[in-house]
C-alpha cells in the first residue's frame, strides 16, 4: 500500500507520521477543551502537512532521463552504465534520489543522491555492475524519489529509460583442443597446417598483385614488381577454403540442468574462438537459430540461448562438434561429441564412455583443462 501511494501520490515519511499523529492529538485536545491556541497549532500543522504533500510532486515535474546503451561485456567483467538526469525547467531542483531498477540476475538496485540540480542543467551518473552470468538484460525504467523540501512525504515516479545490455559468455583461452585438432578426415592438424602455410605467405599461393596499404606485412611485398612500377606492390594470396569448415553444434533440448548447460555455452564460445584463431571457417549451430558465423553474432546468440529453445533447423553436414547432455544420438561421419554430465550423473560416467565419440566433461574438474585434453 505504501509503495502504491508513493508511486501514485505521496506516502508519509517517519517524520510525517510523527507530525500527523501529533496533529491528531492536538486536534482532539482542542475539541475537548475548546482552547483556541490548540486549534491554532492544529491548523498550522494541517497546513504544513498539506503543503509538504504537494511540493514533492511538483519537484519531480520537468525532469527527463536519458540512458546510454551499455557496451557488451563478457561474464566476470564490469558493466558500465551511464544515466543522465536533465532539469528542463527554469527552477532549481534539490534533494533528488535516482534509483536504477537493475534486472534480476545482476547486483541489486543502484541509488544516486543529487543535492542540487540547477535550472536547464544535467547531471550524469556513472556506475558499474559486476556481472557473474551471461545473459541479455533489459532496463525499462528509472525511479526518481524526493521528499523535498521538508522531508515529511516521499514521492516517486517512474521515468522510461530503456536499455539492453548483453553479457557474453566467458571465453577460455585454449592452447590446444584435441577434439578439434583430430576431427574428421580433412580437418584436424592437417587442416591447421594448411591455414598456417596460407598465413605465412609462402611461394606458389600468389593470386594477384595490388598497391601496398598501411598495415600490410612487409613479407608480402613483391620487390621486383615494386622496383619496376616505382611503388610498393603486395602479393594477394589465394585463400584455402576446401575442407576448412567447422561447426559447433549446441544441443538445446530439455535434457540439461542449469549448471551443465552454462558450462556447455562457455565451451561453445571457447571452441568457436579456438577454431577462428586457427584459421577455420567456424560456425555455430542451434535448432532455433541455425548456422551463425560472425563472431559478434555468435556471442550474442550464446548470451541469450536457453536449453529449452526449440526450432526447426536440421543438423548441418559434418564436420561438427556436438555439445550435448544426452549421449546416444547418431552423428554424421567425421563428427565428434562432447557430453556434459550433470552432478548426479557424474558418478556413473563410465556408462557413457562407449556411446561418446569425443569427450566427456565432468562437472567437478576444471573445464579448460578438460577441453585441452
Amino acid at each position: 500500500m505504501a509503495n502504491w501511494l508513493e508511486s501514485n501520490w505521496v506516502t508519509p515519511a517517519y517524520s510525517g507520521w510523527v507530525l500527523l499523529g501529533l496533529t491528531l492529538c492536538f486536534l482532539g485536545a482542542a475539541t475537548n477543551t475548546m482552547a483556541g491556541w490548540l486549534y491554532v497549532i492544529s491548523g498550522v500543522a494541517i497546513a504544513l502537512l498539506s503543503v509538504s504533500s504537494i511540493l514533492p510532486q511538483r519537484a519531480l515535474r520537468g525532469l527527463a532521463i536519458v540512458r546510454q546503451v551499455p557496451r557488451p561485456v563478457s561474464a566476470g567483467e564490469g558493466l558500465s552504465m551511464v544515466v543522465s538526469l536533465e532539469n528542463t525547467t527554469a527552477q532549481t531542483k534539490s534533494l533528488l534520489q535516482v534509483q536504477d531498477l537493475v534486472p534480476a540476475g545482476l547486483k541489486g538496485p543502484q541509488t544516486c543522491a543529487i543535492a542540487t540540480l540547477a535550472a536547464k542543467s544535467q547531471h550524469t551518473w556513472r556506475y558499474e555492475i559486476a556481472t557473474q552470468q551471461r545473459g541479455i538484460y533489459t532496463w525499462p525504467e528509472v525511479r526518481l524519489r524526493t521528499a523535498a523540501p521538508l522531508g515529511l512525504f516521499w514521492c516517486s515516479r517512474l521515468y522510461p529509460a530503456k536499455a539492453k545490455a548483453i553479457v557474453y559468455p566467458q571465453i577460455l583461452p585454449l592452447e590446444r583442443c584435441p577434439v578439434i585438432d583430430t576431427l574428421g578426415d580433412e580437418t584436424g592438424q592437417r587442416q591447421l597446417q594448411k591455414a598456417a602455410i596460407n598465413a605465412s605467405g609462402t611461394e606458389g599461393l600468389t593470386r594477384a598483385l595490388r598497391p601496398y596499404r598501411w598495415g600490410d606485412p612487409t613479407r608480402l611485398i613483391h620487390w621486383r614488381t615494386s622496383a619496376r612500377y616505382g611503388e610498393l606492390r603486395v602479393r594477394e594470396l589465394e585463400v584455402l577454403t576446401s575442407h576448412q569448415s567447422l561447426i559447433i553444434a549446441l544441443d538445446t533440448s530439455t535434457a540439461w540442468d542449469i549448471d551443465s548447460f552454462e558450462r556447455a555455452v562457455i565451451a561453445a564460445a571457447s571452441l568457436y574462438h579456438y577454431g577462428q584463431q586457427n584459421g577455420l571457417a567456424t560456425q555455430l549451430w542451434s535448432a532455433k537459430t541455425g548456422l551463425v558465423k560472425d563472431m559478434t553474432a555468435v556471442l550474442t546468440v550464446l548470451a541469450g540461448i536457453q536449453f529449452n529453445d526449440s526450432g526447426g533447423h536440421k543438423l548441418p553436414a559434418p564436420p561438427l562438434v556436438w555439445l550435448t547432455a544426452q549421449a546416444g544420438r547418431p552423428l554424421p561421419v567425421h563428427s565428434a561429441e562432447i557430453l556434459f554430465l550433470s552432478k548426479t550423473a557424474a558418478h556413473s560416467s563410465d556408462a557413457f564412455q562407449g556411446d561418446v565419440t569425443g569427450l566427456v566433461i565432468n562437472p567437478v574438474d576444471d573445464l579448460q583443462r578438460q577441453l585441452q585434453g
